[in-house]
């Protein structure tokens, strides 16, 4: 049996002119070639293969990890735009505000690779590609195209071409997906140490997804936060060196004497009644009451006299110049105040 077809002179090639060798059967017969031309071609043994229900390889052997994930996008978009449903290539590495809003979002350990988390096993060698598409499309998983529901797309990115979700995202999607907790906990961490994203934005989708009643996932973030504070008073102590600042007491508790304690706090300089508080705070669930509420502790001790610098990590690692200029100006304007309360200040 021959395979050589005549096909038409249209160039196989994608919506920016380059050549593609993953094409959707809608993409072929705006090309020339007919259903039953492509079905002969994706026949065993053919110069082409079917990758998944109406996607087609232009070769024969095992699709790259870029291919797989063209592949899924096309077979998520909806007919009528699954020519643009991948985009135009970006340059290489390049990441960019996503234009127009596309049908169907790279999420999970897919998007985390092609957004460089290390963590995440090479993209030919997934199992699957995880795809969001909105609530009511009808469309199954099939082969290694998983589809992921969602009520509404998250406003999404372009790797390299390609419409994905946002880092905090792709996480929470791939841990609902995991079991293993070594690789939730390493998948979380490289994203915050690295700067894929904060902390906070992490775990707020975590949350949103209701995974944080998971064991494996409440370890992977208590150690997220431990990690990330430790990080910060790194930082915060290097600042403090760097820019010349007078050295503070250190992790210390305010009480009133023979009263309650007022608060924990990072560094305080006691002459100048400044408080440092590092804004670490992660809030699990809303209306976990473990922590308490954002200004409470600042507004306490203002009212006694005692001024309070708060600092999130993110400044520090962003702005550590602007911060230090903040806390040196609370400490010059200190002789301008009225005295502060007695307080006793104690080792944490």
């Amino acid at each position: 049996m021959t395979h050589d077809i005549p096909l038409s002179p249209h160039r196989l090639t994608d919506p920016a002119g380059e050549p593609s060798p993953v094409l959707s059967a809608a993409q072929l017969r705006a090309r020339g070639v007919t259903a039953a031309e492509a079905d002969e071609r994706c026949r065993p043994g053919g110069p082409w293969q079917r990758l998944l229900p109406g996607v087609v390889l232009l070769r024969p052997g095992p699709p790259t990890g870029e291919e797989k994930v063209r592949a899924v996008l096309l077979y998520a978009a909806r007919a009528p735009r699954a020519a643009t449903a991948c985009g135009a290539p970006a340059r290489p590495g390049l990441t960019e505000p996503s234009a127009p809003s596309p049908e169907a979002v790279i999420t999970g350990l897919a998007a985390l690779a092609l957004h460089g988390v290390r963590s995440v096993p090479p993209l030919p060698s997934l199992d699957a590609v995880d795809v969001l598409v909105p609530r009511l499309r009808r469309l199954r998983s099939t082969g290694w195209a998983r589809i992921v529901r969602t009520a509404a797309l998250p406003a999404a990115v372009r790797v390299d071409g390609v419409p994905v979700a946002p880092v905090a995202r792709a996480l929470a999607d791939a841990v609902a997906q995991e079991t293993d907790g070594d690789l939730i906990r390493r998948l979380l961490a490289e994203a915050v140490r690295d700067g894929h994203c904060d902390p906070a934005a992490a775990v707020r989708e975590l949350n949103r997804a209701r995974l944080l009643d998971r064991p494996q996932v409440v370890a992977a973030v208590d150690s997220l936060v431990a990690e990330g504070r430790a990080r910060a008073e790194d930082r915060l102590y290097r600042m403090v060196r760097v820019q010349g600042l007078p050295d503070p007491l250190w992790n210390v508790d305010l009480r009133l004497p023979g009263g309650p304690h007022l608060g924990g706090l990072d560094a305080y300089w006691p002459e100048q009644a400044v408080a440092l508080e590092l804004d670490t705070r992660v809030h699990r669930r809303a209306g976990d009451g473990g922590a308490p509420e954002p200004g409470a502790l600042r507004e306490h001790l203002e009212r006694l006299g005692i001024t309070v610098v708060r600092i999130t990590p993110r400044a520090l690692r962003e702005a550590p110049e602007q911060q230090a200029a903040v806390v040196r100006t609370a400490l010059m304007a200190a002789a301008d105040r009225e005295p502060a309360a007695y307080v006793v200040v104690l080792p944490r």
